[in-house]
This record gives C-alpha cells, sequence and structure tokens, in this order.
C-alpha cells in the first residue's frame, strides 16, 4: 500500500493539456467532470486539493481553428487568452455541480520569485483552502514573456505543492507512468512503479519533449518531482485516463509511478530561495568556499574568483564552482561592480576598498541555500523559518 498517498492531507493535482483538450481537438468536459466527481469525494475525507491546470493555449488554439502550436509569443499570448475563458468557465460550472467552489489563480514565476508576493500567494491560497474551496492555478500566459517557461505546468506544479508544503503531488498526464525508456518507441520499455524523486537515473529514462500541444514531456515531470522532493513531497506521476485514477491512488492502489521524497524538508525562507527558476548572474567561487558552502557557512568576499551578470544588492544569484555547476544560491549583499571590486579579498578590506561596510558576508548563510551540482551556471535554473 502506497502510505504517502494514503495519508495525504493536502494534495496538489497537476492535469496536462493533452487531458484537458483530448488532444488538441477541444476541452474534454467529461473528464473534467470525472475529476471533480473524485475530489468532491475526497473533500468529504477532510482532505485538500489544488488543481493545477493546463489546457489554455491548447483551449484557444482549438477556438481559433488553428492545428499547430505557433511559436510567436504574441500568438501562444493571445491564444491563452481566449482558451483561459472557455477553461475557467468549464472548471467553474462543472465543480459547482459537485458542490465545490473554485477560484481562478494565475502565477507567473515574478509572483513566485519576489518574497512579498509569495508570501501573498501563500496566505491566499490557504484561505481558500480553509474556506473549502478548490483553487485552480494555470501560468499566466498572457503576461509571460521570459524565455524560461513553466513547461506544461509540470514545474509550476511543483512550485504549488512547495509553496504550499503539500504532502503528495500528482501529475496526471496521458502515460500510465515513468518507464524505463519511451513505450511509444520502444516495445521493451518497462514501467517503473516506485523509487526515490532524487535518483538521476529516472532523467535519462525521462528524455524527450512533448507532443505539439503540451509543451513539457516525462522529463519536465521528472524533475517537477526532484523539486517537489525539496519541500518534502512525494511525487506520483500516472494516467489520467485511468478510471478513477485519483479514487484509486488515494487508496493506495499501485497504478502509476511514485517518486519518494527522501530529502529533509526545506524551511520556509531556503525554499523560496531553492526554488528560484531565473537568476540574475553567478559567483565562481574557490575549493576552500565550495567546502564552506557545504559545511553551513556564508559566503566571503576572499573565496570569489569571478563575478557574472549585473545584478544590484539583494538580487537572487548563484555560487558555481570553476567547473561551471552550480553549488548555492543565494541573496547578494553587494552589487556586481561592488563584488568585482572586493573580490579575492579579506572581509577586513572591505571597508578600505568601497568607502563602507554593509555586511563582511557577500551571501549570510541565512540567505543562502546548497542546490544539487545538476545545474550548469551557463544557465542558471530555476530553512529556517522565517516570520511570515
Amino acid at each position: 500500500m502506497r502510505e504517502p498517498i494514503r495519508n495525504a492531507r493536502r494534495l496538489v493535482i497537476k492535469v496536462g493539456s493533452a487531458l484537458v483538450t483530448r488532444n488538441g481537438t477541444g476541452l474534454d468536459f467529461a473528464a473534467i467532470d470525472d475529476w471533480a466527481r473524485q475530489i468532491a469525494a475526497l473533500c468529504k475525507e477532510e482532505r485538500q486539493f489544488i488543481l493545477v491546470s493546463s489546457g489554455a493555449i491548447a483551449a484557444g488554439m482549438q477556438r481559433l481553428g488553428w492545428t499547430r502550436r505557433p511559436r510567436e509569443m504574441h500568438k501562444l499570448q493571445a491564444a491563452a487568452a481566449v482558451g483561459q475563458m472557455g477553461l475557467v468557465e468549464a472548471y467553474e460550472q462543472i465543480f459547482s455541480r459537485h458542490e465545490l467552489a473554485t477560484a481562478q489563480i494565475l502565477l507567473t514565476h515574478d509572483d513566485l520569485a519576489d518574497r512579498g508576493r509569495y508570501l501573498n500567494a501563500r496566505s491566499t491560497l490557504a484561505a481558500l483552502l480553509e474556506l473549502g474551496v478548490i483553487p485552480i492555478i494555470n501560468e499566466n500566459d498572457t503576461v509571460v514573456t521570459d524565455e524560461i517557461r513553466f513547461g506544461d505546468n509540470d514545474t509550476l506544479a511543483a512550485l504549488v505543492a512547495n509553496l504550499m508544503e503539500a504532502d503528495v503531488l500528482i501529475i496526471l498526464t496521458d502515460q500510465k507512468g515513468l518507464y524505463t525508456a519511451d513505450p511509444r518507441q520502444n516495445a521493451t520499455a518497462a514501467l517503473v512503479p516506485e523509487g526515490e524523486a532524487e535518483d538521476r537515473r529516472f532523467e535519462a529514462m525521462a528524455g524527450g519533449t512533448g507532443s505539439g500541444i503540451s509543451k513539457g514531456g516525462m522529463i519536465t515531470k521528472v524533475r517537477a518531482a526532484q523539486r517537489a522532493a525539496r519541500s518534502g513531497a512525494h511525487t506520483c506521476i500516472a494516467s489520467g485516463r485511468e478510471p478513477d485514477a485519483l479514487l484509486r491512488l488515494v487508496a493506495g492502489e499501485q497504478i502509476g509511478t511514485l517518486l519518494h521524497a527522501s530529502s529533509s524538508r526545506l524551511a520556509a525562507r531556503k525554499q523560496w530561495l531553492a526554488d528560484h527558476l531565473q537568476l540574475a548572474g553567478s559567483l565562481v567561487i574557490d575549493a576552500g568556499a565550495v567546502k564552506a558552502l557545504h559545511n553551513g557557512s556564508s559566503l566571503l568576499p576572499v573565496g570569489v574568483l569571478e563575478v557574472h551578470g549585473e545584478f544590484s544588492r539583494g538580487a537572487a544569484i548563484a555560487c558555481c564552482d570553476t567547473a561551471g555547476n552550480e553549488i548555492a544560491r543565494g541573496l547578494v549583499n553587494y552589487a556586481a561592480s561592488e563584488c568585482r571590486r572586493i573580490a579575492r579579498r579579506p572581509s577586513s578590506e572591505i571597508e578600505t576598498v568601497l568607502g563602507y561596510v554593509d555586511a563582511p558576508e557577500l551571501i549570510h548563510r541565512d540567505n543562502l541555500v546548497c542546490v544539487s551540482a545538476r545545474h550548469s551556471c551557463d544557465t542558471p535554473s530555476g530553512q529556517e523559518t522565517d516570520a511570515e
């Protein structure tokens, strides 16, 4: 029996574009009604649900008569604007039939990168859950223009799981789960029933991209599981076309792939920092500084070899080793131009060089979190509990 799902009280459910829109042919009202029915039944067990739904762009494409996902940002945004109207209307009407109120929440990376807006989003979502309302979350495609996108909402779902400290993230997709290889191309591929979210072998198994309707693919789901594990959330990847998938999963039935969270939960402030998808710049640090950060120390200017990017004081930046691997990330106490001037110097010389001293550290340990070295500092990715 899958105890992590059976015992879960707060769950984030993510449904992909292919499921919501019947592979791009239009909103699947029957599927939405089926999910609403299952969620309504589970809510009677005093469980809380947040639904992260893709489908706005795909629904807009259908309404506009487009058969292929456009590449131009303005066309994607136009499709999202058209499709979001129908998407939220469908959820509101269908969930109301099951006596559940819904709320629309549109998010961008900036909403989660800004500490104040992050806490506001968490407070609002917590209030909605307390009221028994089902939040329906989607990326705000009409205003997002960054090159780094959430990726068919798999990453967004993980960020929401971290934001709300969910027990479980369930990703419903058009595949039965994670396979040892792409089952559409390899007849010998076998379903992976469970494993550790941090197991790097799963990334190789999940290689490939999404369909012409969805933007993600199994790789984004595996990486979403890795991200969700930072807050202690387990992730299950399962087929949304399985009859009563949600009810069976919560009952403990072994369908799909369960990826366990093995790492300890980061506290609130450091979880927020770890979830940054975009960083303002990076520092290359020496071996001594790398060791110090792994031991929980602050980053001092003497350990900095190079400064990349232009950033201001308080920006989120990466700390990288000389091989280009991201070791940690944090909120820097000095602007990039100042970092360049005091790099390789002891803290005692900061005032002499700059004419003032704000802090003896470039990044204080309370504002720094170590991350996996799988990230490259050429393309930055993306707790001591703090007062809310």
